[in-house]
């Protein structure tokens, strides 16, 4: 079997191993491969069996030209690169990794708010510069710190990642609430449900965790915003898109929104004229919340699992 990995170097700079890929086939493994570039894509997946992606396109085209392919996996938990439909049409199953940085994502959405609550960098390096040595009192700050617990966090998605968020946010002792259209019992302990309308309204943060669809992109806009308290946080770990990055850009600079942490933009890497990049009070983090090395671990070894899965003849975790 030959085992083609489009985009590796991110989820395996080098402090891992690809040994248990080694030991299902025949491995080619590309760092990176031009994302743009369809013809070359379709060379390197010739004559694969299994073709692992992350954020390289795998398009109509390039699975019709490849006979001999029999599975496509994703490398993370999007899949909007791969063409399902096709892929469905050939009979060839689609799966993604849901899970293997849940906790990871969930730890950074909330370190972003913390951050922006707390100014922990910013006033680290006034220390640093001597702004506390020539100070007249035995303290100082020079931002507003803000207590988080008896505030509202309203998450949109509360899937795992949401829901792990959830839990963190009450332990701050923050109330939680959401919008999702599907209630759990399990999510019901954490959070309590609301509607769209009543979660712009009342939550002091919102916490973005849904997929990148349709209806949900650019979720976050001029209208949805004016709807949103006055001052209200805005965090988004999932999919960049799922903001209007102008319409956040000039709440910020307005001060209808007070802050955002954002890991992710509509264009990755990001542009210099991105308007996030001049917007005020914008933390904006390198699309680096999924990347520690445990997640990174787990999401190798479940990549290989799911190949294992289809091998034996029942695939797992498929979205197509």
């Amino acid at each position: 079997m030959k085992i083609v990995i489009l985009d590796g170097y991110t989820a395996n700079p080098g402090d891992l191993s690809w040994e248990d890929f080694k030991k299902l086939g025949e491995l080619t493994v590309y760092d990176r491969s031009p994302i743009n570039d369809e013809a070359e894509i379709i060379r390197r997946i010739a004559g694969a069996d299994v073709v692992i992606t992350n954020k390289v396109p795998v398009s109509k085209k390039a699975i019709e030209s490849s006979p001999d392919l029999k599975y496509i996996g994703a490398f993370g938990t999007g899949y909007n690169v791969i063409d399902c439909k096709t892929a469905r049409e050939k009979g060839i199953p689609v799966s993604n990794i849901p899970s293997y940085a849940t906790k990871a994502v969930a730890q950074f959405a909330i370190s972003l708010l913390l951050e922006i609550c707390g100014r922990v960098g910013h006033h680290d390096l006034a220390v640093k510069e001597g702004r506390w040595e020539t100070n007249p009192d035995y303290c100082f700050w020079d931002y507003p710190l803000i207590e988080l617990a008896d505030k509202t966090m309203g998450i949109i998605g509360f899937g795992r990642i949401g829901q792990c968020t959830g839990r963190i946010a009450k332990a701050l002792g923050m109330e939680v609430i959401t919008s999702s259209k599907t209630p759990t019992e399990e999510g019901a302990k954490i959070a309590t449900y609301v509607s769209r309308e009543e979660l712009f309204a009342r939550a002091d943060v919102i916490s973005l965790h849904c997929h990148l669809f349709p209806e949900t992109r650019g979720i976050i806009n001029r209208e949805s915003i004016a709807k949103m308290k006055d001052g209200v946080i805005i965090i988004n770990t999932a999919r960049g898109a799922l903001i209007v990055e102008q319409d956040l850009t000039d709440a910020l600079n307005s001060g209808k929104v007070y802050a955002a942490g954002v890991d992710v933009v509509a264009i990755e890497p990001i542009k210099g004229d991105n308007p996030l990049l001049k917007a005020k009070n914008c933390f904006i983090t390198p699309h680096n919340a999924w990347v520690p090395l445990e997640s990174r671990r787990r999401l190798l070894e479940m990549a290989v699992n799911n190949i294992q899965e289809f091998l034996a003849g029942k695939p797992v975790n498929v979205v197509n």
